[in-house]
């Protein structure tokens, strides 16, 4: 079981300067990776940061894939193929994964930089900067470019405002602190259309309302309605004749779901079954999926079951939940 540390880093900006220092003397390049499946945050960051290296003039390699959704972000020749070997002397950075084995597109080997804010993050790396009372990976994406001293445009400011959004749930979310709005407001007055970014990011194909609707016809409650669940099978996704990608922001829409504290979501996957968890109100999404193998944060957090269907899935997930509901004091 993952070992959880949700403590802010201490040495967040002597950490920061430090990395913004070893990015800046190194002719090598730099590679930039996040984890597998990767969300607006992952995205965002990841992103902005390569915008701002090549704006020093650094070889950037950005070997993420993102969800159709967030491909208006890049443009074409921003794309790096991922890769088994790093070059000689290159700076690995893995942004937004809690957990190394989860990093896709190069191998973490050699001089490895690893910023998050998972709490579950294992502290992997020569440089690591783990503060889980931050929003967002974008958001401290945006302190390591403030260090780096570049010149803020658009098209930087754009993808590291997308992570922030994303990851506060368009500012939603309790992790919406003073400190978030802030950033916020600096990102917009870099030129960001906050109106047009928030609505292309809404933007869904219409296969998705069509699997959207076979989704919420699998909707049950548990523990008195404490918990929300529902899933979607790879048959239904064929169905629908949508991407596996179209189902992953349906957990965020059962988590409203009247007087339930946990919402989960599961997701057919080759080999297993993948989880999505939300919480409120004290209800620790993190500590169920780290009961199930996984992490991430308190209010959201997920896990991979592999080997187990759907229906070996949830007498395992519901077990999780019913603990966490018992710590809480809210079953007996």
């Amino acid at each position: 079981m993952e070992q959880i540390n949700n403590q802010p880093e201490p040495q967040y900006w002597e950490k920061m300067r430090l990395v913004a220092d070893v990015l800046r003397a190194s002719d090598a390049p730099v590679v930039i990776i996040a984890h597998e499946d990767p969300d607006g945050d992952a995205v965002g960051s990841t992103l902005g940061l390569a915008r701002a290296l090549r704006q020093l003039g650094k070889e950037v390699w950005w070997i993420v894939e993102p969800p159709r959704f967030l491909r208006f972000l890049p443009r074409d020749d921003e794309y790096h193929e991922p890769i088994e070997e790093l070059p000689d002397d290159a700076i690995l950075v893995v942004l937004d994964s809690g957990d190394r084995h989860r990093a896709v597109g190069a191998p973490i080997e050699g001089f490895v930089i690893n910023i998050d804010h998972h709490g579950s993050n294992s502290r992997f790396g020569q440089i690591h900067i783990v503060d889980p009372t931050k929003a967002a990976a974008a958001q401290m994406v945006k302190d390591l470019i403030d260090a780096l001293e570049v010149e803020w445009t658009r098209e930087i400011a754009t993808p590291v405002l997308t992570g922030l959004i994303t990851d506060t749930g368009n500012f939603r979310f309790g992790n919406t602190t003073p400190e978030v709005l802030e950033t916020a407001a600096e990102l917009v007055g870099h030129g960001v259309k906050l109106a047009d970014l928030t609505d292309r990011l809404q933007w869904r194909p219409p296969q998705y309302f069509k699997l959207m609707g076979m989704v919420l016809s699998t909707v049950q409650f548990h523990f008195g309605g404490l918990a929300v669940s529902a899933h979607v099978t790879r048959q239904m996704t064929e169905e629908a004749g949508s991407g596996e990608e179209d189902s992953d922001d349906f957990v965020g829409v059962i988590r409203y779901a009247e007087g339930s504290y946990v919402a989960v979501f599961l997701k057919e996957r080759e080999g297993g079954t993948k989880i999505s968890i939300r919480s409120r109100a004290g209800v620790s999404a993190q500590n169920i999926a780290v009961e199930l193998g996984g992490g991430g944060h308190v209010p959201a957090a997920g896990a991979v079951l592999e080997g187990l269907s759907i229906e070996e899935a949830y007498p395992v997930v519901l077990a999780a939940v019913e603990k966490e509901l018992k710590r809480a004091g809210l079953l007996s």
